[in-house]
């Protein structure tokens, strides 16, 4: 499935996809069963007799589906499948997608540049700069990875968000240095009510941690710990080498 495909004028959906049926070799009962299966799934049953040139962007990422999945392939390769998408288009083409892979059974290749989508739908995933692969993994082991190359093997970034009062003593600066005098903390940023920072100590030490930071009084109402993403292994992985 490219990212940009034909679109012959003087078809509708329905033609379009028996077409492509055809092509593929489909007779019969066969292809009746075919294009009803298709439209059913990617939901372009009520635009059956819509002319192809007329339908919106998400509209067309779903007939450009179907026309791949007309002869039930294994193995899909998409290309930017959500490129120009709204919202709503979006996550209805990430549901077909979560849909093909679990009830299918199908395998999917995905190339993007949306990281955010592919590190919530994406079993594994292979980084790519200037035409080598530089690391393939879960996002949980790209994830490690990028800390192991920092040297931040056992090293995590939590966070803090504070109830927004009046009194200083218990504010973010007052926070910030409380922090700075704890043990297995450092690089301790502060921004408005948020405060980040790195802890390189176990569950415990962190448990020791939030306990002390409730007993000093300051208001926290946030404590958690850093999820790391496709994008912050993206950003740490490449070094923006241009082709």
């Amino acid at each position: 499935m490219p990212d940009h495909f034909g679109k012959y004028h003087n078809m509708n959906v329905i033609e379009y996809l028996d077409f492509f049926a055809r092509a593929y070799g489909l007779r019969g009962a066969k292809r009746r069963d075919s294009l009803e299966n298709v439209m059913v799934f990617t939901e372009l049953r009520k635009l059956a007799e819509k002319p192809i040139y007329t339908l919106s962007k998400g509209q067309s990422q779903r007939l450009a589906l179907g026309r791949c999945l007309i002869h039930d392939p294994q193995v899909l390769i998409l290309d930017e499948p959500a490129a120009g998408l709204d919202p709503r288009a979006r996550i209805e083409l990430r549901e077909l997608i979560r849909l093909m892979a679990t009830q299918m059974s199908k395998t999917i290749l995905i190339s993007s540049h949306i990281l955010t989508e592919l590190g919530e739908i994406c079993d594994s995933a292979a980084i790519i700069e200037a035409g080598k692969v530089l690391a393939f993994g879960t996002v949980e082991e790209l994830a490690k990875r990028q800390r192991h190359e920092e040297g931040q093997t056992g090293q995590k970034t939590l966070c803090v968000k504070l109830l927004a009062g009046d009194n200083p003593k218990l504010g973010p600066a007052a926070l910030e240095r409380w922090l700075f005098e704890q043990p297995y903390v450092s690089a301790v940023q502060v921004a408005g009510v948020d405060i980040a920072f790195e802890f390189d100590g176990d569950p415990d030490a962190q448990h020791q941690l939030l306990r002390g930071l409730i007993q000093a009084g300051f208001p926290a109402i946030e404590f958690q710990g850093k999820t790391e993403t496709l994008e912050d292994a993206f950003m740490s992985i490449t070094k923006g080498v241009m082709q």
